[in-house]
């Protein structure tokens, strides 16, 4: 069987008759061991640039298939003996648990430092977890690389912008650009995908683990490399870089490839179109791993490939919109993030977000917690349900799996103060109890799985924005391009709207009204496409900040926002932000902070001026009628307002769309519906400190009850009715 993977040379050795010989072995016999140390040492050079092409991808995209909405979780049976494994199985049984992630970091314990591999207890897990009924979640086991092998090769070692190595202790401790770890990591991914791969039990493969989280810069010799390979593959001449980085600024222009380094520490500001571009750099090469892997198991299985995003507010390694279409399935790790000002905003924000890379279609929650987690400074516990709503409000926006890290608690290492399933408690326990109540009714949910979600919002947002407003230099320090994007998120979840948040340059023909929280960067197609939304009647909401910069971080010149001058009708001659803590007022009685413009009206209506502060008397709000038939306004928003003026200024933009809420949704409130062909879903989310009543009529799920005029959620709990269908439903 001819294996191919990204090197000639390397296809040449997998597809020699000596790994034919294993792969028969393997497959004939279950605890058989096989040396494949010849795929490790008979190996290309290291700067064997060939290993890290591209190769095509198969056209398809199999799909997950899965009965229902999936209960599951991470599993580690290397930590534990195999009396404990049937433990778990029983109780996973018990807790209704249906799909389970394993071999996630499971390299040391099946390949040693003389290459062979030892499958019999993985073998044995996938068996047990197979003959009780529960999916395997398989994952290829490359996260974090063994000691013997950072021993032997310390070269795949990440290099910091310092110059200093990233050791071995850890996780992840691995260089993206490194032909040597992925001749390695495809190796092991050739073994278990020519052992599993038409097993029975899998229903998923899952590639390495949370990809770029730790490791996605890496500044070695290797990385540099590379990254003159991408730049040379995206600009083809010294000149198209130097016009695309502003290299006359600072004495910085390059007459060759070879004398470009990575964004190293430097006595002062860095280039911030080299920073950019390295960013996009690491994202392209972190996913050309991803490619590498799933490349290899899709010759030997039809079964889906994912990997677990992490699409939250405190990683931004990657970009995720070009990581998206790789995917057979999205799939996302959520952890609640007691730092934010509003965790449960950014929650549902974050899986609003997932659905938009989803494309609009069901997605897997692969990891949150049911309590604490480890890594925050003060990890605060759960409230008794707060585990089943948060759950739930995933769900609600579109998953198709409630998952968590992990199944056991730990009794060592980094994570053992984790929370887990299965406590350290044991079943005698409060969280065993809901955990238990909370898989009964990730069964009664079963019917919702394949139904998706519809808004008439849509939210610009984008990973290179983020990386381009946050850079170094910046206005204001104080101010961030989250920031922004939670507040326009949280206002519009506060007055009952579903948003869909979706790419710049994405078709916004559907919705009503286009919400544009600080999107610094935007190329000049993506921006026409905002204007095309506009001239056909959808309403937009820009702020601050905005169309500021071209796809390679140049201004544009001519006054802000460059890119939507003409369809907003002001021109911004200058950035007047504030201090924190200092307090604007607008002549609405609105109040702001941060930030404020110096700016002239063109061809907009000003709604409101700032009565004090460094701009005091100049437009702060403006509204323009941008629709060739006189239909559609164009806002323009120059400070970042707080709550109570955005969430009025958002109303009324929303209204004058022809946007209703929700009925019954508000602050504290969350009403979101998922639809099918024939039925439809009402979840009902409270998150306050009392109970709530709304009007409706179906059958709720929760509680097994039957809803005839007014549900009674209870202080914060959540309901789900299934609704009478509809002429629009049925």
């Amino acid at each position: 069987m001819s294996v191919c993977v990204r090197s000639q040379t390397l296809d040449e050795e997998l597809s020699s008759e000596k790994l034919c010989t294993f792969t028969q072995h393997v497959g004939q016999h279950p605890h058989f061991w096989r040396s494949v140390d010849h795929l490790a040492t008979t190996l290309p050079p290291q700067s064997d640039d060939a290993l890290l092409t591209e190769i095509d991808a198969s056209p398809a995209h199999p799909r997950f298939a899965h009965q229902g909405v999936a209960f599951g979780c991470d599993y580690n049976p290397e930590q534990w003996t195999p009396e404990v494994w049937r433990e778990d199985v029983a109780l996973m049984r018990e807790a209704g648990v249906d799909l389970v992630a394993i071999n996630v970091f499971g390299w040391s314990a099946l390949q040693g430092p003389d290459g062979a591999f030892r499958f019999d207890e993985l073998d044995e897990v996938v068996a047990l977890l197979h003959e009780n009924g529960i999916r395997v979640n398989l994952g290829t086991g490359t996260s974090s690389p063994p000691p013997w092998l950072t021993t032997r090769h310390p070269e795949i070692l990440p290099v910091m912008d310092d110059g200093t190595t990233r050791y071995p202790g850890g996780r992840q401790a691995w260089c993206p650009s490194s032909p040597v770890f992925r001749r390695y990591a495809l190796a092991l991914v050739e073994a278990v995908a020519a052992r599993y791969g038409a097993h029975p039990a899998v229903a998923l493969w899952h590639v390495s683990n949370e990809l770029g989280c730790h490791n996605a810069e890496c500044h070695c010799a290797e990385s540099t490399r590379a990254f003159r390979r991408w730049l040379q593959a995206r600009y083809r001449t010294i000149d198209a870089l130097n016009a695309a980085w502003g290299t006359s600024f600072w004495s910085q222009r390059y007459s060759d490839f070879d004398e470009i380094l990575t964004p190293l520490r430097t006595v002062s500001t860095r280039n911030p179109g080299q920073v950019l571009d390295y960013r996009r750099f690491c994202s392209d090469e972190v996913l050309a791993h991803y490619r590498a892997e799933r490349d290899v198991i899709r010759r030997h299985s039809d079964i889906p490939v994912t990997t677990n995003f992490m699409v939250t507010a405190h990683i931004d390694a990657l970009d995720y919109w070009t990581w998206a279409p790789e995917m057979d399935v999205i799939a996302n790790d959520h952890y609640l993030d007691s730092r934010l000002a509003d965790p449960l905003a950014e929650l549902a924000f974050t899986a609003d977000l997932t659905r938009g890379l989803a494309g609009g279609e069901p997605w897997l929650l692969m990891e949150h917690s049911t309590g604490a987690v480890n890594w925050q400074p003060v990890n605060l516990a759960k409230a008794p349900g707060q585990m089943t709503r948060d759950s739930l409000s995933h769900v609600a926006r579109g998953a198709d799996a409630v998952c968590y890290f992990q199944w056991r608690a730990s009794l060592q290492g980094s994570e053992k103060f984790h929370s887990a399933l299965l406590p350290h408690a044991g079943t005698d326990s409060a969280l065993w109890r809901e955990v238990r109540e909370l898989g009964a009714l990730i069964g009664r949910l079963d019917e919702v799985a394949g139904t998706t979600v519809t808004a008439d919002v849509a939210m610009l947002f984008s990973w290179e924005s983020w990386w381009a407003a946050d850079a170094e230099n910046r206005p204001n320090h104080a101010l961030g391009y989250l920031d922004q994007v939670h507040a326009m998120y949280a206002a519009l979840r506060d007055l009952g709207h579903t948003v869909d948040v979706v790419r710049p340059g994405a078709d916004l023909s559907r919705y009503r009204l286009v919400v544009v929280p600080g999107l610094h960067l935007v190329s000049d197609a993506d921006a026409r496409a905002l204007d095309g939304a506009a001239a056909t009647g959808t309403h937009v909401v820009v702020t601050f900040y905005s169309g500021i910069v071209d796809e390679n971080d140049r201004v544009r010149p001519g006054g802000h926002p460059g890119a939507w001058r003409d369809l907003l009708g002001v021109r911004v001659e200058e950035f007047a932000p504030v201090l924190p803590g200092t307090t604007v007022t607008l002549d609405s009685g609105a109040t702001a902070t941060m930030w404020t413009e110096r700016m002239s009206v063109t061809d907009a209506a000003v709604v409101a001026r700032f009565a004090d502060g460094p701009s005091a008397g100049l437009p702060a709000i403006t509204r323009r009628t941008a629709g060739s038939a006189g239909t559609g306004d164009a806002w323009y928003v120059a400070t970042l307002l707080e709550a109570p003026a955005l969430r009025a200024l958002l109303e009324t933009a929303a209204a004058a769309a022809g946007v209703t809420a929700e009925p019954g949704a508000g602050r504290g409130v969350e009403v979101i519906r998922r639809h099918g062909d024939d039925r439809a879903y009402r979840f009902v989310i409270n998150t306050t400190d009392r109970p709530v009543e709304i009007d409706a009529v179906g059958d709720d799920l929760v509680t097994q009850s039957r809803v005839t005029g007014t549900l009674v959620v209870p202080a914060g709990g959540v309901r789900v009715i299934r609704e009478q269908p509809t002429e629009e439903t049925a």
